[in-house]
């Protein structure tokens, strides 16, 4: 099992110890060096066609999966953008943000801690995109202010030792991933609460809702208690598929991996808390209790 944390040079991120190497990964998924914009024809365009899919790290940065119509793509690195007149560049930047494009983020939310002058020139003076030379000087407070506006901080320091101790047993993965960054895209909730449990290398896969059944079926029983350790906690959708999960540690406490993104960590919250901000429309929670092995 991999984890990130205090090596050397180490930043607080939402409460967790991040290294210099996944700081490293972190700037250039957020700030890639070429990236993809959503236009209706690429030919209109002077960047180049790049072969084979976005990595999944590149699908989270730019929320590929909640855009309705990507269109097609074209690649620019930031020479081949600023060669392009400013009016091109604000209606390219202006597009990526009605077709739902992450990483367009608004001058106003970031003129604080860079030039608003260098931020305005850059498109339509309201919205801009990320390149490697806005990070110089600047890079782990962007990437800190970044994530931390996104997720909850973890709050896995104040969880005591006797209820480590006490969730050991049950939960022999649980102490090693509460606080902690995945390496890249892809683990999940499933396979967080998975490995939590003990299950080999569950930590480092995107686990599907199959799969997690699955063990659900064979390594719990329905029913739990919030207080006690190994009570996983199943969000459920109107076509009773399970779309979320957590599980207890015991005393009052839960963890989770709120979603697949590089930037999402394995939070611990208060169950009462994780519960609150994971209620949805339509959706209802079930428990299950883990099985003692």
């Amino acid at each position: 099992m991999t984890s990130h944390r205090l090596k050397t040079r180490a930043v607080d991120v939402l409460g967790i110890p991040v290294d210099t190497d996944l700081r490293d990964r972190w700037s250039r998924w957020f700030a890639p060096a070429e990236q993809p914009f959503f236009v209706d024809n690429a030919s209109d365009w002077p960047g180049r066609s790049r072969s084979g899919a976005l990595t999944a790290e590149l699908r989270d940065t730019f929320k590929v999966w909640r855009m309705p119509d990507p269109g097609e793509v074209v690649w620019l690195d930031e020479s081949a953008f600023l060669a392009l007149p400013r009016s091109r560049r604000a209606s390219l930047v202006r597009e990526q943000a009605n077709r739902r494009r992450g990483a367009v983020p608004t001058v106003g939310a970031w003129q604080t801690l860079l030039d608003p002058a260098t931020l305005r020139s850059q498109a339509d003076g309201h919205r801009f995109v990320w390149w490697p030379s806005l990070l110089d000087g600047h890079r782990d407070r962007i990437l800190t202010a970044s994530i931390e506006a996104r997720e909850r901080s973890s709050r896995h320091e104040e969880v005591p030792a006797s209820t480590w101790s006490r969730c050991e047993p049950i939960l022999p993965g649980a102490r090693e991933l509460a606080g902690t960054f995945a390496p890249a895209s892809g683990p999940n909730c499933f396979g967080t609460v998975m490995a939590a449990a003990g299950i080999a290398n569950a930590a480092s896969e995107w686990v599907l809702q199959d799969r997690f059944e699955e063990w659900l079926q064979e390594c719990c029983v329905p029913g739990g208690v919030d207080q006690d350790p190994g009570t996983v906690l199943v969000w459920q959708s109107t076509e009773h598929l399970p779309v979320h999960a957590a599980v207890t540690l015991g005393d009052g406490w839960a963890v989770e991996k709120p979603a697949q993104t590089w930037w999402t960590p394995r939070t611990v919250l208060a169950v009462r808390e994780l519960i609150a901000a994971n209620r949805a429309p339509g959706q209802r929670l079930e428990r299950h209790r883990l099985i003692p092995r």
